[in-house]
């Protein structure tokens, strides 16, 4: 019956992320006008920005891949080569385009073989390097905010879906609940600790906090900041730029008041990032139609807003996959004999080879070893 359950999960795992891509893309073809779109993706669109797109993208996931280097530094794990904290980072990435979240797992995997490591160790620092950036994520959108207030205001007052938010947000009673949400939790996993499900609960938030608070006290701390500034101006940037490949994004860009385009790259960015929280195929649908969202704000058709979220993702997609190719070859061509997990070769039980979360009396000797040793 475990099995059969355990089955039932993964599977449900990997539909769940196909179906919402697979719908939320069908009703956008639905929506579109076809013709217009592709008439647009094949003569209206200068490649020569996407090319400089893709090169900041793989640009980014180098500058995460040495990020994420300088935090297992500070877990205890051995320096890593720049390729092959890269590596760590282009393998992940083109996993999730086949199974959304797998690409976390195989870079743990891929850390935690390769250098002999603590896979909870390195587990914490993947939920740390995550947490950073929803800290980034709601940093960028208050700047959003401040600097988009006119076309956000303009979503809020003529779109359905703007009222409602602005209306839930105004009413206290929505503060009240999320308040006594919080208070509930703590005290479930405060007073309910015996239970396996808030004991499991429980850990998982250790971790994060573990993973996390290594930020405040590791070396480079100053560097890792410069680095989070960095790979988040790219991920801008690749949006930015995509402005001058088209006529209707560039003419944004020389409108009075849009800041050289900044404020409607700003917009459409900020509407992308949070649509990655929702489980899809590397992004494909939830990302294509909140930016196509975010464009529309700025007066822009929905079949050009279309194809320019097409013409984004298909090449950051095909660029991720030359990664991961790229990352294999890498993989085989430098790894000790059985040690290390290639992407190509990953499937989504990889992580039950991992090694087993200890019980809380193994955790507690683990950690009175490493406070001994340090």
């Amino acid at each position: 019956m475990a099995e059969l359950r355990k089955f039932a999960g993964d599977g449900l795992k990997f539909i769940l992320p196909l179906g919402i891509s697979v719908a939320l893309v069908l009703w956008l073809l639905h929506r579109v006008d076809i013709h217009t779109m592709v008439q647009t993706i094949r003569h209206g669109c200068d490649y020569r920005w996407i090319v400089l797109m893709m090169a900041i993208t793989t640009l980014s996931h180098i500058i995460r891949g040495i990020r994420w280097g300088i935090q297992l530094r500070g877990v205890g794990i051995p320096r890593m080569s720049v390729t092959a904290e890269s590596v760590s980072i282009f393998g992940a990435y083109a996993l999730n385009l086949i199974f959304s979240g797998l690409g976390e797992a195989w870079r743990c995997i891929y850390v935690t073989r390769r250098e002999h490591a603590s896979f909870l160790k390195v587990v914490g620092t993947d939920l740390g390097d995550r947490s950073s950036d929803a800290v980034m994520v709601i940093l960028i959108t208050l700047v959003a905010v401040i600097v988009a207030q006119p076309a956000l205001a303009s979503f809020a007052d003529h779109y359905a879906v703007g009222r409602d938010i602005k209306d839930v947000l105004a009413d206290p009673w929505t503060w009240c609940i999320a308040a006594a949400v919080i208070g509930c939790l703590w005290t479930i996993l405060h007073f309910c600790r015996h239970y396996r499900v808030v004991e499991n609960v429980d850990d998982g938030i250790d971790r994060m906090w573990d993973g996390f608070k290594v930020l405040f006290t590791m070396k480079g701390r100053g560097m890792y900041l410069v680095l989070t500034i960095g790979i988040w101006t790219c991920y801008f940037l690749e949006t930015y730029v995509c402005f001058y490949a088209f006529p209707f994004t560039r003419e944004l860009i020389h409108q009075p008041g849009m800041a050289y385009g900044l404020v409607p790259g700003l917009v459409a960015f900020v509407f992308g990032s949070f649509s990655m929280a929702v489980p899809s195929n590397g992004g494909l649908g939830p990302w294509n139609l909140a930016v196509m969202f975010a464009l529309s704000l700025f007066g822009i058709g929905q079949s050009d807003a279309a194809a320019f979220t097409v013409v984004m993702w298909t090449f950051q997609a095909a660029m991720l996959v030359l990664l991961g190719i790229f990352s294999a070859g890498y993989i085989f061509f430098t790894k000790d004999k059985g040690t290390e997990p290639s992407p190509t070769s990953t499937s989504p039980t990889s992580a039950a080879t991992a090694p087993p979360s200890p019980t809380p009396a193994s955790k507690t000797s683990a950690s009175a070893s490493e406070a001994s040793h340090n």
